[in-house]
């Protein structure tokens, strides 16, 4: 009985964006605490865990054989339910300070559009790791939730989170999904169609780290008013030996564009589906952006000129949707019909 008094009255309650490419947990009243990449190294054979998160990321190409990185989770699912375990306890522990007796709650966002396996799944895994309540919000929602918007009342909110693994789009209205779609493009198939673009054009292998740092440094959705270029260095894929490029903003664009059409496809699509009533409000509001993807130059103006409807980036995308799970706990009562899934640990 002390035991739980103690845990109700002193346990944290946690928020958590359990994302593809990075991991960010919100605490109750001190806001976001810990911001993770989503990768854990382990041993090839034996499966034993070596770094979790920032770590592990290090390693990333420059690992022995007998040592492997791996992303626990993919497309926004969890591809190794081990790991993301481990990871998420390495994530609790680290923010409870290791007072694992002090079990907290947690909501943790996921993709819309997950199966009820995939459900389960997170909330197993975020029981298992330490949580003694889990909550699941779908990811559009919390987003949503973080950017600041009225998700609870009835009229339409329309959101596009660009994730590493996915992009969701929905829209909102009474704490609930009324129509949405989540692509498995984000991020990270931004990197992969830029490594594809420069293997093919300029025979150069590069690794997913350097076309992200492409990606960020001379990415972009349209024109630039001044175009940007940059030296990239890799692997000669004909002879081997290492090589270094120049790479125009020009091509990137190029590159970029059979992943944003994806996005932008689904953006229509959602719209297509919406009711009458809810797309006059989105006309009168806008259509908010949020998630790392988000930041791509000049996507948000693409998206604006192709559905005809004001497009605004939130204020802070990377963070809005670990916000949103933060939020969701804090008023748990007023957001509860945008919970999609509750457990309770059993011990």
């Amino acid at each position: 009985m002390a035991l739980r008094f103690i845990t109700r009255h002193f346990a944290k309650d946690l928020g958590i964006d359990l994302g593809t490419a990075n991991c960010l947990v919100y605490e109750k009243v001190r806001g976001i605490v810990l911001r993770e990449p989503s990768v854990v190294a382990v041993r090839r054979n034996t499966r034993e865990i070596l770094a979790i998160g920032e770590e592990a990321k290090q390693m990333i190409g420059r690992t022995p054989g007998d040592i492997i990185v791996i992303r626990p989770l993919r497309n926004g699912v969890i591809a190794d339910f081990d790991l993301t375990k481990e990871m998420l306890r390495h994530l609790i522990r680290r923010v409870c300070h290791g007072r694992v007796f002090l079990r907290p709650r947690a909501v943790v966002s996921i993709p819309a559009g997950t199966t009820e396996v995939e459900r389960r799944a997170v909330i197993e895994a975020t029981i298992n790791a330490g949580a003694r309540e889990a909550f699941l919000v779908e990811e559009p929602v919390a987003a949503a939730i973080g950017a600041g918007l009225a998700v609870h009342e009835p009229n339409g909110n329309m959101v596009i989170d660009i994730g590493g693994g996915t992009t969701d789009i929905a829209v909102i209205s009474l704490g609930g999904v009324v129509t949405g779609q989540s692509v498995r493009v984000g991020g990270d198939t931004m990197d992969e169609a830029i490594a594809r673009f420069v293997r093919k054009n300029n025979n150069l292998m590069i690794g997913e780290r350097t076309a992200e740092d492409v990606k960020i440094s001379i990415g972009s959705a349209l024109a630039l008013p001044e175009e940007a270029a940059m030296d990239v260095r890799g692997r000669d894929y004909v002879s081997g030996l290492p090589k270094i490029i120049t790479v125009r903003s020009e091509e990137i664009r190029e590159a970029l564009h059979e992943p944003l059409m994806t996005i932008i496809n689904a953006v229509r699509a959602t719209i297509e589906r919406t009711p009458p009533e809810l797309l006059a409000d989105i006309m009168h509001k806008e259509i908010v952006m949020t998630g790392g993807g988000s930041l791509l130059r000049r996507i948000g103006d693409l998206i604006q000129g192709d559905v005809g409807m004001t497009v605004r980036i939130a204020d802070d995308p990377l963070t809005s949707v670990a916000i949103g799970t933060g939020r969701t706990l804090e008023h748990i009562e007023l957001m509860s019909r945008v919970l999609v899934g509750v457990t309770r640990s059993s011990s």
